[in-house]
């Protein structure tokens, strides 16, 4: 029977936190909150491995922290998907072997190629606990606009591949040159030769995915950013301002057709709201729930 895993983009977002709508005032560490919140869900994308690569460590206490069954998403490191990457929030041992032409950000086009393949191999390492735990879901790799498809992005998507061994990897594409016909097809065709899970996504920039979901491996990956198209694009604010989107029922009464239908071929598929502002993304994982249910 197919698993069908509805869960949010973070736990931890700070107006979810601060905003009182979810945990009880005495729910107030870390731990306390994970333990929360896998009562309620029973999966999450982590979304803090995208700023600053996950030590062992982690792994080891979010497995220990959660209930057998409970699957992590780890979003990959800013550095391994293409974006300008901090340059204090590369491991320190990388650190000291970058030339000293770095100051505090870098796209990650200029890094040299051992650095950029050494912080793959620790990331993927950091992984291992929670893989031989049972309690890794997918890594997801979530490519800038800029990510186009060529030759260069084809290769990039190679190296993920190598890069990241008997893992479940889910490639969000966020330009739509992905999604013209004859590239989709040529992207589904490459994603499913190298098993790799096609995530779709609802989003101001393709509200309501287009077209039929491209089911790559027997793993579906689905994302909700919302649909806050005017603030989406907006210079300047504060992040979770673009997030700032609660769907209504109806909203996603279609989505929860689709991914009935999706389910049917798939042996696992994980919803992901990711319109983290306040309880926004909760509620929402919540009303997707009660949708399936009945």
């Amino acid at each position: 029977m197919t698993e069908i895993r509805i869960g949010t983009a973070s736990w931890t977002e700070r107006t979810l936190v601060e905003s009182g709508l979810f945990y009880p005032k005495d729910v107030a560490t870390a731990e306390a909150r994970l333990n929360f919140y896998a009562q309620h869900f029973d999966t999450v994308e982590v979304d803090s491995t995208y700023y600053s690569p996950p030590a062992e460590r982690n792994s080891v206490l979010w497995a220990e922290r959660t209930p057998p069954g409970f699957l992590f998403n780890i979003k990959a490191y800013s550095m391994l998907t293409r974006h300008p990457t901090l340059i204090k929030s590369i491991p320190k041992v990388l650190r000291s072997s970058l030339p000293g032409k770095y100051t505090e950000q870098a796209k990650a086009t200029d890094f040299p190629k051992e650095i950029v393949e050494a912080a793959f191999d620790m990331f993927h390492s950091a992984l291992r606990p929670l893989k031989d735990a049972t309690k890794l879901g997918c890594v997801l790799f979530q490519f800038p606009p800029w990510f186009l498809p060529s030759p260069e992005a084809y290769k990039w998507l190679e190296l993920v591949r190598e890069k990241i061994p008997s893992m479940c990897v889910a490639v969000e594409f966020r330009n739509r040159k992905w999604l013209v016909t004859s590239e989709r097809k040529k992207a589904a065709d490459f994603l499913k030769a190298n098993g790799m899970s096609s995530v779709a996504v609802d989003a101001p920039w393709i509200s309501n995915w287009e077209g039929p979901i491209d089911l790559t491996t027997d793993i579906s990956y689905m994302r909700f950013h919302g649909r806050n198209r005017e603030s989406w694009f907006k210079k300047g604010i504060p992040t979770e301002e673009k997030y700032r989107y609660a769907y209504a029922e109806r909203g996603l009464k279609a989505w929860a057709g689709r991914i009935k239908a999706v389910s049917e071929p798939a042996n696992i598929v994980f919803v992901i709201f990711n319109n983290c502002y306040q309880d926004y993304a909760v509620r929402n994982a919540g009303m997707m729930k009660g949708l399936l249910a009945g």
